[in-house]
């Protein structure tokens, strides 16, 4: 219980920081929207997926990938804050204080998830304006959200990882992201994976951003006419696949995160 107390004392700390630095909020939310518009209206018309080219369908079919992205992209984000408080001695201070070794990462990731969670509900609103809409039940829309959030709780701990691992938050930025783009794009996120070159999609189909892709589609009820879901594990049970692969990478990066606080600031 007192290493729950502790990290909740610091994801409270880094909420009221991220409260007064709201551009930090705000630029986050201009990729993901610039995404969303480009995709939509620029190349919306000239991709098919599945059996339809219709931009409706198309539209319905990226956001999913959009969301899944937007809460991957911020692991550099975490990485970035992370990297800040070492290079100014704050990790240094923490660890002389009586508290959980654990704590300070677990705060700092949970704030990250909240900042995550105000992000989605903006970009949800921006895609629900230009058309995208659920054909599920409110129940199953939740649920696709819970998937997302999940996987960047996941992800959030790699960027930890990352911050703890170099010298200057720049540094972690830009670990964060090199990345993290052959891992968005080489996926189903904005293209059908069925028309990928052989090797290119059995790389996308077992993904772990991937299944988070095909869940969220399965249960917004997003997955366009006559779209082929792959053979593969992943593409066949996503929810289960997208479950198991965020548990897994929370499991092993967070043990080696808390491994690497321990020995950079002794």
């Amino acid at each position: 219980m007192s290493a729950v107390s502790d990290s909740l004392v610091i994801a409270q700390r880094n909420l009221i920081r991220m409260g007064r630095i709201p551009e930090m909020i705000i630029f986050g939310l201009i990729q993901p929207i610039m995404f969303v518009v480009l995709f939509t209206y620029v190349f919306g018309g000239s991709i098919q997926v599945g059996s339809s080219s219709s931009t409706q369908d198309y539209r319905e079919f990226l956001m999913a990938g959009i969301f899944a992205q937007t809460v991957t992209f911020a692991t550099a984000g975490a990485g970035a804050g992370i990297a800040d408080d070492m290079h100014k001695g704050l990790i240094d201070r923490f660890r002389s204080l009586p508290m959980a070794r654990g704590a300070v990462l677990t705060g700092r990731t949970m704030a990250d998830l909240v900042q995550t969670t105000l992000t989605l509900v903006v970009l949800a609103v921006v895609a629900l304006i230009v058309g995208w809409r659920t054909h599920e039940n409110f129940a199953k829309v939740l649920a696709g959200f819970a998937v997302l959030l999940l996987l960047g709780y996941a992800f959030s701990w790699i960027g930890a990882l990352i911050g703890l691992s170099v010298r200057t938050p720049e540094a972690a930025t830009s670990g964060g992201l090199i990345w993290l783009f052959p891992l968005t794009f080489i996926s189903n996120a904005f293209v059908d994976a069925n028309q990928m070159p052989a090797f290119l999609r059995h790389i996308a189909e077992w993904n772990p951003f991937s299944a988070t892709v095909q869940a969220c589609r399965e249960l917004f009820g997003n997955l366009p006419p006559g779209f082929k879901t792959p053979d593969a594990w992943p593409m066949q049970h996503p929810v289960w696949a997208s479950l198991i692969w965020s548990v897994l990478i929370i499991a092993v990066f967070r043990t080696l995160a808390v491994r690497k606080y321990r020995s950079a600031t002794a």
